[in-house]
């Protein structure tokens, strides 16, 4: 909660006083506070529904944040916003459809989380590039680096999830027609693959053929934020 508290915090001062120390300062206690509460869920096993949708939020809007703050200062380019809230916005449209055949949110995978961590170490850098001197150089080349890297992983995380959709549909399709049943199908669990590998893993469990599970979401894993199954 805090982590998301500081999400606005982080944008006045990025655009209010333009206090771009202080606004890293947040950034940094955003990026320890996320390490530490998961190793802490990993080793007391304190997992929930919504710390699943929130762990993956607060770094959407940081994302977000950051990028509009670069945007509005003219320290990057419109379009650099443009293409990751596009990966976003496609990924937000899929959601219904995946609901539809029964199956939960996509475990985050590796992939996912390498682009987020790519991105959220350009950013600071892309602030401090505009300073100048030696410092400012280094960090215009490094920052431009991480952020050019973690905008390609983070669409192939995209095209890692799309592909991951298909499979899960055509398994629906197939589990359907097996079964005869022309109603909806229930809820499916997407499963993870058992690591914190690939933007949401790469497989998901599929419904046996009689009467399915009403529990939908990820099922049980050493993962921050992950459902166990009732």
């Amino acid at each position: 909660m805090l982590r998301l508290a500081g999400v606005p915090l982080f944008l006045w001062l990025v655009l209010g006083p333009e206090a771009d120390w202080w606004a890293l300062g947040v950034l940094a206690f955003a990026g320890v506070s996320d390490w530490l509460d998961g190793k802490i869920a990993r080793a007391w096993n304190q997992t929930s529904r919504l710390g699943v949708v929130l762990d993956p939020l607060a770094d959407r809007l940081y994302i977000f944040a950051a990028l509009l703050g670069l945007v509005v200062r003219g320290i990057v380019p419109w379009w650099l916003m443009a293409v990751l809230v596009l990966r976003d916005v496609l990924i937000v449209i899929a959601l219904p459809v995946l609901r539809h055949y029964g199956y939960g949110t996509l475990p985050v995978n590796f992939a996912g989380k390498a682009a987020t961590l790519c991105l959220l170490y350009s950013f600071p850098l892309l602030f401090i590039a505009v300073y100048d001197g030696i410092v400012g150089d280094v960090a215009r080349i490094v920052g431009w680096a991480f952020a050019i890297w973690g905008t390609a992983i983070y669409w192939w995380a995209g095209l890692l999830y799309a592909v991951q959709g298909q499979r899960l549909i055509r398994e629906a399709r197939r589990a359907d027609r097996r079964s005869g049943s022309g109603s909806a199908p229930g809820p499916r669990p997407a499963a993870t693959n058992g690591d914190p590998g690939p933007d949401h893993g790469d497989r998901a469990a599929k419904a046996p053929d009689g009467p399915r599970s009403s529990h939908s979401g990820p099922p049980s894993s050493n993962r921050k934020g992950a459902t166990s199954p009732p």
